[in-house]
């Protein structure tokens, strides 16, 4: 159960290092619009197995789809995933000019940052009910003494303290790259 544990804290962690890549701070990155999905032969694509993506630049995306006929199906993705930058579409490739963040935005965006830390929280902490639940079952079936139960549920708590500090490091890291002008 401790394996189990350990597991769902890293998935808690990797979901959380994923969507902080996702955020529009400002910057151009490839995650923004990676997974965004396109029609594509009748059937929904992530972004990333139809187009080759770049960033020539800091402020700016560069979308060239393989098969260019695509071209105003990834144009349709970008507008209906709403991420806040209207696509340029300049005929074999898309450019997405990245706007430079207002103060407002930013405060926005570090709401989001703790709300998105926060919900890596509770993951944990559903997981620790979890195995919680589990220590507590095999002590009233008598299959661990109370000494063990006891180290169980510290070696929990460690785990759970060492997640959620490991998130705080994330978030704050995260929070002063939306900061920074």
């Amino acid at each position: 159960m401790i394996i189990e544990l350990q597991n769902q804290i890293e998935k808690s962690i990797t979901h959380l290092k994923s969507e902080f890549s996702a955020l529009q701070i400002g910057r151009a990155s490839t995650s923004l619009v990676d997974e965004i999905e396109v029609e594509s032969y009748g059937s929904k694509m992530p972004l990333k197995q139809v187009a080759n993506i770049a960033c020539p630049d800091a402020k700016t995306i560069k979308i060239e789809p393989w098969d260019k006929s695509l071209i105003k199906e990834v144009e349709r993705a970008l507008n209906e995933a709403n991420i806040g930058i209207t696509p340029q579409n300049m005929g074999e490739h898309i450019f997405l000019p990245i706007p430079p963040m207002t103060e407002d935005r930013r405060k926005d965006m570090v709401k989001i940052v703790h709300d998105l830390a926060e919900k890596a929280k509770i993951s944990i902490r559903n997981a620790r009910q979890e195995a919680m639940k589990w220590v507590k079952m095999q002590k009233e079936e008598s299959e661990i003494s109370e000494d063990q139960q006891k180290d169980y549920e510290s070696d929990i708590q460690a785990k759970v303290d060492d997640g959620n500090k490991n998130i705080e490091v994330l978030a704050k890291k995260k929070e002063s790259e939306v900061l920074t002008v």
